[in-house]
């Protein structure tokens, strides 16, 4: 069967799709299948990576406002759809999945215009505006959070699958990630990162946490700053005369992050789709700081949907400095009980089988031959 699959943008778009073809492939030893994608996104470097047929169409964002660039987004558009008529007609998929980002709008619609199954992938509790226009046409809307099921018009096509998450993350041996991430077992390690790119707003107050904490040993801490901020943080720590201590380790980026989440007591982050699913497949506990400038503040929407349910502390942009995030840490650091509490609920949110879910729902979908116009 033929299966094209589009989306991009970000990693949050483009990893769950990334995972979908894994599982896909696991199921269809014979698909044949394509990714659509934007020749300057960044799934123009990932997916080429991982071997998979990829082809482009030009399109951009819309801007919210009736300016020059809005024109410019139009124009874009209707070259997007074009190309995306050229290339559903060259390549006749059986069906078309979509997980977000304006890439997938024009290749979806024509999908639907062409009778061609369909589905999109919704990561965020609060679904993007790409995803509220698609749902109008496609046969199934599949999303994370239960949430979101309110913002889509047609409630009889949604189906909660969750997140399709890296299965090496399950696969951890914890006995090693201790030996190999140098901590110490009986000791809570607390793990910071803002993201692939890093979060200035953590790293300014983590940079107080850390000084502070340089002088105490009840924890270990790991934080990574996200390589365009690592320079600026250890200038910073050098101006200070601040030498860290054996147990606080500061990175530009952590390659072993699987094995840092399966290890952690507290890990402090920003509430993207990917890391709060990865968060509650190992069940553990967290303070999320929601990146404010995500579109439709995404970001709070998914940290508060954690939070109601007892996994994670949220703390805004607004509200966080060194001294009311390390009040937060204590206060955790200090309550086994509650911390314990904490990772049982987040791994109650948990969907681990996310992606063979989401593989079976899309080849349950192809039913025969596809009705072309």
């Amino acid at each position: 069967m033929k299966y094209l699959i589009s989306g991009g943008g970000t990693g949050g778009h483009i990893y769950p799709a990334l995972s979908i073809v894994s599982e896909i492939k696991a199921k269809d030893k014979s698909a044949d299948i394509l990714y659509v994608g934007t020749e300057y996104g960044l799934e123009s470097e990932l997916v080429p990576r991982e071997n998979i047929d990829f082809k482009t169409i030009r399109v951009k964002g819309m801007p919210r406002k009736i300016n020059k660039e809005l024109f410019k987004s139009i124009k874009e558009l209707l070259f997007g759809i074009n190309d995306a008529r050229k290339i559903l007609n060259e390549f006749k998929p059986d069906i078309v999945i979509g997980t977000g980002g304006y890439v997938c709008g024009p290749i979806v619609y024509m999908a639907k215009k062409k009778n061609i199954k369909a589905v999109i992938h919704e990561q965020n509790a609060f679904p993007g505006i790409t995803n509220k226009i698609l749902s109008r046409y496609v046969d199934k809307v599949l999303v994370t959070f239960e949430e979101s099921k309110d913002y889509f018009k047609y409630e009889d096509r949604v189906v909660v699958t969750g997140n399709p998450i890296r299965k090496e993350l399950l696969e951890i041996n914890k006995e090693l990630a201790y030996e190999s991430l140098k901590i110490e077992k009986d000791i809570p390690l607390v793990l910071s990162f803002g993201g692939s790119g890093g979060q200035k707003s953590l790293n300014d107050a983590m940079y107080e946490v850390i000084k502070k904490r340089n002088l105490e040993e009840d924890t270990q801490t790991i934080h990574v700053t996200g390589k365009r901020h690592y320079d600026e943080f250890i200038n910073r720590l050098k101006k200070d005369n601040i030498r860290l201590n054996e147990r606080i380790s500061v990175l530009p980026y952590l390659y072993q992050m699987p094995e840092a989440i399966n290890i952690a007591s507290l890990v402090i982050t920003s509430a993207g789709a990917i890391t709060l699913s990865e968060l509650s497949a190992v069940g553990v506990a967290s303070i999320l700081i929601p990146k404010a400038y995500t579109a439709e503040n995404h970001q709070e929407y998914n940290a508060r949907s954690f939070e109601e349910k007892g996994a994670s502390l949220v703390i805004l942009e607004k509200d966080l400095d060194g001294e009311s995030l390390d009040m937060a840490i204590d206060k955790l650091i200090n309550d086994r009980k509650k911390m314990k509490s904490m990772a049982e609920k987040s791994l109650e949110l948990s969907k681990t089988h996310a992606g063979e879910e989401i593989a079976s729902i899309i080849i349950d979908l192809i039913d025969g031959e596809t009705n072309y116009k």
